[in-house]
């Protein structure tokens, strides 16, 4: 069985949090509530046939994807990919080898489990008693829980620390999934550590502003977005005016010549996620979707038209 790099792990799960509408549905794993889905997942789950979140199953919109806590990280390492038209959003039960198991199980099977998160790397399962969620770098973690935004979000590791902006929770312990594979995320930890400093200016946003523009006009390529993001630990693409930036002037080591980004009319039914899987065969890749469209939310809307990054 081959394993999923955690780097492709945690942009998979940041991907589901920040590209896609979803909604906390008990034993689901990533299916689009079409109205035979929401039967389906209310009648086989006490759970979602509750009053309250009956109401919020049956109110949620048919490109709105049901996940819970385990069934987020079983569905993406079982192939996950926002479609819509698929019964299960893509995922393949089962898939690779990665075995239908609850939270407790989880923890059980992972390695290395600990208390101790001085030393948590992205990729590793976060547990508390009933719950489970993926670390994904920076303090923060990937879960899905009815609290706060109710479905998939990003929300701040208690146990290393707080995060401006960020809903927090703090963890029982944390340990190494046997279905990935950590080798990259431990070679970005040595890399950081061995980075020779970069010297950087200093960067005011005005009105207006998004990273493409801003990336495109001080760094020569708007492509470079993303080293702004990193530079500043900014976990999304919102930006606002008056905010100061640190902008690196060092040059990527394989530069490359910007290109005319292309352009796609939006069409009835489709997300962020879905445009960049089909536009650019990677869903993962929606924020560039939205840094270059100055996007500061996910909402879309037939008819609109968005510029698109090159494949």
């Amino acid at each position: 069985m081959e394993k999923m790099k955690s780097g492709e792990f945690v942009r998979r799960l940041r991907g589901v949090a920040e590209g896609s509408r979803t909604l906390y549905v008990m034993g689901c794993f990533g299916a689009p509530l079409t109205e035979a889905n929401k039967k389906r997942y209310i009648a086989h789950h006490e759970y979602n046939a509750a009053p309250e979140r009956r109401a919020k199953i049956v109110g949620a919109s048919a490109d709105t994807f049901g996940f819970d806590c385990v069934c987020l990280v079983k569905g993406v390492l079982w192939g996950w990919s926002g479609d819509r038209n698929a019964i299960y959003g893509g995922a393949d039960y089962c898939r690779g080898g990665v075995p239908d198991i609850g939270t407790e199980q989880m923890i059980a099977a992972c390695s290395g489990v600990s208390r101790d998160f001085d030393r948590v790397v992205p990729g590793e399962l976060l547990h508390m008693p009933g719950h489970v969620g993926v670390y994904i770098g920076g303090g923060l973690a990937v879960e899905c829980t009815p609290a706060w935004a109710d479905g998939v979000q990003i929300t701040a590791v208690g146990n290393i620390g707080t995060v401006p902006g960020k809903n927090t929770r703090t963890w029982t312990e944390h340990g190494r999934l046997p279905y990935i594979d950590y080798a990259d995320a431990e070679d970005d930890s040595a890399s950081a550590e061995n980075a020779p400093s970069e010297t950087y200016i200093t960067y005011t946003v005005a009105s207006g502003d998004c990273l493409w523009a801003i990336a495109e006009r001080l760094l020569g390529d708007g492509g470079r977005w993303r080293e702004i993001t990193a530079y500043n630990g900014l976990d999304n693409v919102a930006i606002y005016a008056g905010q100061e930036l640190r902008i690196p002037v060092a040059a990527p080591s394989a530069p490359t010549a910007p290109s005319a980004p292309r352009t796609y009319t939006v069409r009835s039914g489709d997300s962020l996620w879905g445009i960049a899987a089909s536009a650019l065969g990677d869903g993962s890749r929606y924020p560039e979707i939205k840094a270059l469209n100055g996007m500061t939310g996910d909402m879309i809307y037939a008819g609109q038209t968005l510029r698109l990054p090159e494949e």
